[in-house]
């Protein structure tokens, strides 16, 4: 049997270790970092039909442990029960690693995806500050925006060829090209078709968190919930503001980027600058 008839036979509709049944994986929220992907995964596991990630917010399968194999995967979800009507899990990385979205095509072939997309500009300096917070970057913001090209060089070729290879460089200082996002998302639909694939805009859904809440439940086929104390995750504290050079340098960058952004299928957002 293929790798890929077993990883399907682990990983169906209701998939089994063996004799064990499983909770079908109904969604993985896939992106973005910075974007509020935590948040919206911790909201999203308080639904009462929500079977929570063994692992907590997720497994990194998809991108750093996939050579760990999908018995390894099936593993980290909870048994079937009449209580669960879904269970996921969220990786930021999802969005960004090159070959995730086939990963996650070859054994999840009907898994809803949402991505919470932050504007790209303080996506990128919420990163910096990030990184530097966590001992990972040294370099001035600036410097390490000129860097990137040199650092994430040859990387995603890597990342593609060695399963466990983790990516430091691209998974840390990519700063400038995880706001990619018309780029991961072309990858995402060769994969998958649009109406599988839920974008929320980030500054929309802290504004009003239930409203986007409504549309993820709908998504999921799950009935609707009001949450309280639906607060942000792993937001930065005392953020500095980004100095207007380096804004300013950082709108030109994205601007034709965000307009291939908001010519894609399922964007009904955009980003202006004040």
């Amino acid at each position: 049997m293929s790798t890929r008839r077993a990883m399907e036979r682990l990983l169906g509709p209701i998939y089994r270790i063996p004799s064990t049944p499983r909770v079908a994986i109904g969604y993985l929220v896939i992106g973005t970092k910075r974007g509020g992907s935590t948040s919206l995964a911790e909201w999203v596991s308080r639904h009462p039909g929500v079977a929570p990630c063994r692992s907590g917010k997720g497994t990194h399968y998809f991108d750093t442990n996939y050579h760990r194999g999908a018995a390894w995967y099936a593993s980290r979800f909870e048994k079937a029960s009449e209580r669960w009507r879904t269970t996921g899990e969220s990786s930021p990385y999802y969005m960004y690693h090159p070959a995730a979205p086939e990963r996650i095509a070859a054994i999840l072939p009907h898994v809803k995806l949402i991505a919470v997309l932050r504007d790209p500009v303080e996506r990128a300096w919420s990163q910096y500050q990030y990184e530097v917070a966590r001992g990972y970057e040294t370099e001035t913001f600036e410097k390490a925006l000129d860097m990137e090209p040199a650092r994430i060089k040859g990387e995603r070729e890597r990342l593609l060829a060695d399963t466990s290879y983790e990516g430091f460089a691209y998974r840390h200082h990519g700063y400038l090209e995880r706001g990619h996002y018309a780029d991961q998302l072309e990858q995402i639909y060769r994969f998958f078709p649009p109406e599988q694939v839920l974008l929320v805009q980030s500054e929309r859904m802290f504004a009003d968190p239930n409203a986007e809440l409504r549309r993820v439940w709908a998504f999921l086929d799950l009935e609707p919930v009001r949450l309280d104390g639906v607060e942000p995750r792993n937001a930065a504290q005392n953020p500095r503001e980004l100095e207007p050079a380096a804004a300013d340098r950082l709108w030109a960058y994205y601007r034709p980027l965000n307009e291939r952004l908001y010519a894609q299928p399922g964007v009904d957002f955009r980003w202006d600058r004040q």
